[in-house]
């Protein structure tokens, strides 16, 4: 059978599952954006620029499992590079390709627009190295088997790829294979596998008190239902890492709370650090996530298990996959009698008593946020204030909760949004926004209006960076922004289309902008004017950790002095 390449490279992202392509057009990119535009099972979702591209599709990807982003050679591949970047860290499967000059100009070395004007063609690759786990550049000799090489690897290590398309060959008809593309994981070494899952299970069985500790690979790989019943067939208390929000029950009686090492609970600080068999799930033991590496978990006690990289007992295991390896150490554990888990009481969430005709405050934001919530819901939170807010509250059980908390690039979240609500477009998605950060990509709202989707906006405006100033520089000209408009820039980008817009200042317009909005049938703008200062608890006290760790003792308690009020007043 005979088929256009780039007609085969759409095939075999359908068999992804994947029915959007995000990005932008480019001369280089043209000739494969005919073929997608005439392909009923396939449309491109075209954005305000690359970067947001990407993080559309990083969006998309972790609601539906992998997406596609589509660019042109040299200046878009690298201003997407960024939101690649992003999905590498934080194992995001995206299929990158980039429409690149005719194949005979590369070969030739011709001095093109888009390029660095010295022939070299592999400067970009170069680049895309760094943040892909697969690279390739296309012929009509290699594309079938480059093409499904790439992808499997994209979907294997759930990480971002790079594909090169030239221009000159995405019409050109070659040979291609009948059978789907073959996605099956590499089986385990049967003996091996079988060894190391009895040798955990004895270490269960003997354990005095089995903890799982839990992080978002686990999600990644879909291992969680799988790990929520052998939690509660065997009454083993689990925990997260502030990386793995919502990701586990929240609400069931085994879990035991996020673990963020000296800013955890004292109860999961206690269970995690004194268990003698820590069942650890794929943890990236990140700033972010240890309060600033304040954990004190013990190596020895610890079972480490990964995709393809294990550690028990100080000696490392290769080659065994995860979802294989748990599967086994159930079926070792089936006969072990369930364990007694008393758990400690769950602290409830704090309301305060609040006047609601006085000023907006993060408390009385949360305080009601938490009562909006509902199952199923969406949940997008920019890293920092909105973030911080959001991490305090226990969330639905269904709900979905995204947030970029590893590579934390500030405006991800608007256009991660547009990702996800093509993802699931059944949902209702809540996007939570500081002021600061929506500056940078409110572009993209364009397109969620241009498409037609409904979510719910809340822009935090505190006027300006404050979870920079809470950092260093509380009344520095740098931290400052110039104050937008912001309830109006859905007019402004679609002045005809059906929306909500409020600005909110204190708890009752609150409490009434949410009783609005609460089964809305439009995209709703709601602007939250906030203190500059204020900021959940939880912010104020990784605000100082981090300024200690990034300055030094020595460069922070400088810093401090120099920050004194008298010397703000001279400014």
């Amino acid at each position: 059978m005979f088929m256009e390449i780039g007609q085969y490279l759409n095939q075999r992202l359908q068999e992804l599952g994947i029915q959007y392509i995000f990005g932008v057009p480019g001369d280089f990119n043209l000739s494969y954006l005919e073929q997608i535009e005439i392909d009923p099972k396939l449309e491109f979702i075209g954005n305000c620029n690359e970067l947001n591209a990407a993080y559309a599709a990083d969006g998309y990807a972790r609601l539906h499992g992998v997406s596609a982003l589509l660019t042109t050679y040299g200046v878009g591949d690298l201003s997407a590079i960024n939101g690649i970047a992003g999905a590498y860290a934080e194992q995001v499967a995206m299929v990158h390709i980039s429409g690149i000059p005719p194949l005979h100009a590369v070969e030739q070395g011709a001095l093109l627009h888009h390029t660095l004007i010295d022939g070299d063609y592999d400067n970009i690759m170069n680049c895309m190295r760094e943040f892909t786990v697969a690279q390739t550049r296309l012929t009509p000799a290699n594309a079938v088997s480059e093409i499904d090489r790439v992808l499997k690897q994209c979907i294997l290590m759930r990480r971002p790829v790079h594909i090169q398309l030239p221009s000159d060959i995405t019409h050109l008809q070659i040979k291609v294979p009948k059978q789907p593309l073959d996605l099956s994981r590499p089986q385990s070494d049967p003996k091996l596998l079988q060894e190391t899952a009895a040798r955990i299970a004895k270490r269960i069985k003997q354990a005095r008190q089995p903890v799982l500790l839990i992080d978002n690979e686990a999600e990644i790989f879909q291992l969680t239902d799988m790990l929520q019943n052998w939690a509660e067939r065997m009454q083993i208390p689990y925990t997260c890492l502030s990386t793995a929000k919502n990701i586990m029950n929240e609400s069931h009686p085994l879990y035991a709370g996020v673990y963020a090492g000296a800013a955890s609970a004292a109860s999961t600080c206690q269970l995690v650090e004194q268990s003698d068999c820590l069942i650890a799930i794929g943890p990236r033991f990140t700033d972010v996530a240890t309060a600033f590496f304040s954990h004190r978990v013990s190596v020895q006690n610890m079972l480490y298990l990964a995709d393809s990289c294990l550690c028990l007992d100080g000696q490392m295991i290769s080659g065994l996959d995860l979802a294989q390896l748990i599967q086994a150490i159930s079926k070792q554990t089936l006969d072990d009698q369930p364990r007694t888990f008393n758990p400690a009481p769950k602290p409830s969430l704090q309301t305060q008593q609040i006047e609601e005709n006085t000023a907006l405050s993060q408390t009385a934001l949360w305080q009601q946020i938490s009562e909006f919530l509902q199952e199923d819901d969406v949940i997008v939170a920019e890293v920092g204030t909105a973030n911080a807010g959001l991490s305090g509250l226990t969330l639905p059980v269904t709900a979905k909760y995204l947030v970029q908390p590893i590579w934390g690039s500030i405006g991800y979240t608007l256009p991660a949004l547009l990702g996800s609500m093509l993802a699931a477009t059944q949902r209702r998605h809540l996007l939570f926004i500081g002021d600061g950060s929506i500056q940078l990509t409110i572009q993209e709202l364009s397109t969620l209006l241009r498409e037609g989707l409904k979510p719910v906006i809340f822009i935090l405006n505190n006027g300006g960076y404050t979870i920079e100033r809470l950092i260093m520089g509380e009344n520095a000209k740098y931290n400052d922004i110039q104050n937008w408009k912001y309830s109006q820039f859905a007019q402004v980008f679609s002045a005809d289309t059906l929306h909500q817009a409020h600005i909110v200042k204190t708890p009752a317009e609150l409490k009434r902008t949410l009783a609005q909005v609460h089964q809305a049938e439009e995209l709703c703008l709601i602007e939250l004017q906030l203190p500059r200062m204020d900021a959940p608890q939880l912010l104020k006290q990784f605000a100082e950790v981090v300024a200690r760790y990034d300055y030094g003792e020595y460069g922070y308690k400088q810093l401090v002095e120099q920050n004194t009020p008298p010397y703000k007043k001279a400014i």
